[in-house]
Formats: structure tokens, C-alpha cells, sequence
């Protein structure tokens, strides 16, 4: 049997790194501009968080979450999103004692057993942003703009808003009788999976990916028509704030996310330029999810992009944009005595942060040079047998071919001024 990467998932390395790499330090930049701060959750968790936190009628907790029993007899889950954990962190370590309001980032592994396609595997990794403490519309607007401001920094201009409300438990329950009497009227020409939803949790029902189904929701009753005064003053608010913000946006009724524990501003960023799930970033407020997990009622509003949609979409629109990888300096070698020299030198370059490599595999010097200029190094030089007599060596800038002699003992100081001219 051959021995591969199970499916949905993929290694990542190499010029993909780079991508990776380049996209992690912007959203480390971003959130430190933003002043949130990074936390790490661990990658499983007990399976009633997701059951209690997600949702119990979700797709994710009734089909594509990885659960297992340990050792210890424990029902166990590798995550399938990172709220929940999050939340869970938030009330575990007393957070809610601290000065609110919390503002917290995470990158992470997340797992879900669905079909593997473009920019979705079944491992991947999510960006997200949380912040707790502030039913306030200025955080939803803080938390959207966060998402914008990425966008624009990674160069996606080709991607819209969509807003919209859920309201909050009293508007909830009102859209639900609304939509379920729809939905009876419906019911006849509904997909099984619609059908089954229905009754349990009619607002699941108008995510549904059935073109069928989508096409009898056009006229569905809005949630925006049973909002109380209260949760339209608040979606009235964050669209004036994202007005002023210069932020564009479509306010869209059909916007409802895939989560039980969302109420009032939900949210998606929805790029054209990846396929049919076009959705690159989306989230919301879920003011009862502290309260669900088992703390006190705690507003609570984030969002969740997909690394790997982000990095494809950034692709799709605009090209490979990483310049090429580089070293600062390719220090060959000739005959066994330089080799200890080479290294030497390398070591101390290496100490003072200048990036320096040598040979590996006892090339010879025509073959070391043609390393040199394939991993894209900025200076080169050979210590030979004359070189290693006077402690001096001839450092080649490889752009422009131009020479200069530089003692051993001046190497470090030398290469760091080339650099910063």
C-alpha cells in the first residue's frame, strides 16, 4: 500500500510556504493595527462544546465533524471552527473580569469531513477575530472593517459585503412562525433535507444549496420585516458606521451563515473570482453563545475566513505578487582547507542576521555558482587556495557583476552595508 496524505488534506512547503507565510505576517500586522492579540486553542475539544455551541441541527455537528472516544472514555472532536473554543477559553480563564472589551485573532488547524474542493480541504486553517464584552453596532462595524481592511491589504478589490440582521431571540421566534408557514406552503416541492429542517429550525432552510429550493425562497418572508425597533435602530446604526467608514455593502435578507448562534448583524465577503462558493469571510454576532457554553450573558461579535480562500483568492485576482526568494550570500568554496573557512564565516554572517549560505555536496566551483544564482543570492564568492593564504576573497554583487576585496575579518561589516545602501 502506498503511504499518502489522506484526502482533504495537503502538505504544504516550498514557493506555497512563501504564500502562507506572507499571508500570516499581513494579518499579524493587521490585528496588532487593529489592537487585538493572538490566542492558541488546542485542537480538540469535548464534543458537547460544538453540540451546545454550534448548533445540533448544523451540517457541521450532524455530518462533518471528526469525533472519536479516547482512551479515557471521553467524547472527543478536532474542531471544526474556532468560536466555540474560543469561548470556551473566555469563560475557563475569567476573561470577563478583565478590561472589556476583549479583542482576540487566531490562526488555526480546523477539520471537517465534507468534499474537498478548490480552496476547501477537510483540514484547513481559519483566520478569525473575536470580541466580547459590547453589544455596541461600533464593534460590528470595527469587526467588518477588519475584514475589509484585509481584503484591501492582500489586494482583493473584486469582493462585495453583504449585510444583514437576525435580530434577537423575540425577532428570531417571530420570523420563525412567519417562515415556517411559508415553508409548510412549500413543503411538497422542498428537498428531503429542507424538509427534515423545517420544523427544527426553519432559518438552516434558506441555506440550503438546493437550486431548487433556492428558487422557491425568492419570495420567503425576510427576517428584516419582524425586526423589533431595538435590533433595526442597531442594523441602521452599523450601516451608518460603515458608511462613514467609506466602506461599500449590499444589505442582503438572505444572509443567515451557517451557524445556530448568530443573532442580529450577520455578514459575508463574497469574491466572484473562485467559483460557486465564492464566500471568503463572513461572521457575525452571537450574543447568547457565552450564556449557551455556560457563562453570563456576554455580547459577543467575529468572523472566520479561510486561509487557503483567501491565499486563491489573492491568486485568482491577482497573480503570484512575492518577489522571488533570496540569500544574501553564496560563500563557495575550493579544496578541503576553505571548507572549514567557508563555514566559519557563514556562521558569523548568520549571527550579525545576514543570510549566508554555503556548499553541501562537494560541487565544483562552476557548479556551486550555478547554485548560487538559482536560490537567488545577492552576493557570491569562492575562497580558493590563494584566497585562504591573504584571508581575502573577491565579493561579486550578482545583479550587477561588479567586484570588491574584502578581507576575512570584513566580511560581516562589508555585507552589511551592501545591504543597507
Amino acid at each position: 500500500m502506498e503511504i499518502r496524505a489522506l484526502k482533504g488534506t495537503k502538505d504544504i512547503f516550498g514557493e506555497e510556504m512563501r504564500k502562507w507565510l506572507d499571508m500570516e505576517e499581513t494579518i499579524r500586522n493587521l490585528c496588532n493595527d487593529f489592537g487585538f492579540s493572538q490566542i492558541r486553542t488546542p485542537i480538540f475539544e469535548f464534543t458537547n462544546l460544538f453540540q451546545r455551541g454550534v448548533g445540533e441541527t448544523t451540517d457541521i455537528v450532524q455530518k462533518e465533524m471528526y469525533s472519536f472516544v479516547d482512551k479515557g472514555d471521553n467524547a472527543i472532536t478536532l474542531k471544526p471552527e474556532s468560536t466555540a473554543p474560543v469561548v470556551r477559553s473566555y469563560l475557563e480563564h475569567n476573561m470577563g473580569a478583565d478590561v472589556q472589551p476583549i479583542k482576540l485573532y487566531y490562526m488555526s488547524p480546523t477539520f471537517r469531513y465534507e468534499r474537498p474542493q478548490a480552496g476547501r480541504q477537510r483540514q484547513f486553517h481559519q483566520f478569525g477575530v473575536e470580541m466580547f464584552g459590547t453589544d455596541s453596532p461600533t464593534a460590528d462595524a470595527e469587526i467588518i472593517s477588519i475584514g475589509y481592511e484585509l481584503l484591501r491589504r492582500i489586494g482583493l478589490n473584486k469582493v462585495e459585503l453583504h449585510i444583514n440582521s437576525l435580530g434577537d431571540t423575540e425577532c428570531r421566534k417571530k420570523y420563525n412562525e412567519t417562515l415556517k408557514a411559508f415553508l409548510e406552503s412549500k413543503k411538497d416541492g422542498l428537498c428531503p433535507l429542507c424538509n427534515e429542517r423545517r420544523e427544527k429550525n426553519p432559518l438552516r432552510v434558506l441555506d440550503c444549496k438546493n437550486e431548487a429550493c433556492q428558487e422557491m425562497f425568492k419570495d420567503a418572508p425576510t427576517v428584516l420585516d419582524t425586526l423589533g425597533d431595538e435590533c433595526k435602530a442597531h442594523f441602521e446604526k452599523v450601516q451608518e458606521l460603515l458608511t462613514a467608514m467609506e466602506i461599500p455593502f449590499v444589505v442582503d435578507p438572505k444572509i443567515v451563515r451557517g451557524l445556530d448562534y448568530y443573532t442580529k448583524t450577520v455578514f459575508e465577503f463574497v469574491s466572484n473570482e473562485i467559483g460557486a462558493q465564492g464566500t471568503v469571510c463572513g461572521g457575525g454576532r452571537y450574543n447568547c453563545l457565552v450564556e449557551e457554553i455556560g457563562g453570563k450573558p456576554t455580547p459577543a461579535v467575529g468572523f472566520g475566513a479561510g486561509m487557503e480562500r483567501l491565499i486563491l483568492a489573492k491568486e485568482a485576482e491577482n497573480g503570484n505578487t512575492l518577489p522571488p526568494a533570496t540569500r544574501d550570500l553564496f560563500l563557495g568554496y575550493r579544496g578541503e582547507g576553505a571548507t572549514v573557512w567557508a563555514y566559519k564565516l557563514v556562521n558569523e554572517l548568520r549571527k550579525e542576521g545576514v543570510s549566508a549560505e554555503s556548499d553541501h555536496l562537494q560541487r565544483s566551483v562552476k557548479a556551486q555558482m550555478k547554485y548560487a544564482n538559482k536560490i537567488g543570492a545577492k552576493y557570491s564568492a569562492i575562497i580558493g587556495e590563494s584566497e585562504l593564504e591573504n584571508k581575502v576573497i573577491n565579493l561579486k554583487n550578482m545583479q550587477t557583476g561588479e567586484e570588491k576585496e574584502v578581507a576575512f575579518d570584513e566580511l560581516v561589516t562589508v555585507m552589511k552595508q551592501e545591504l543597507n545602501k
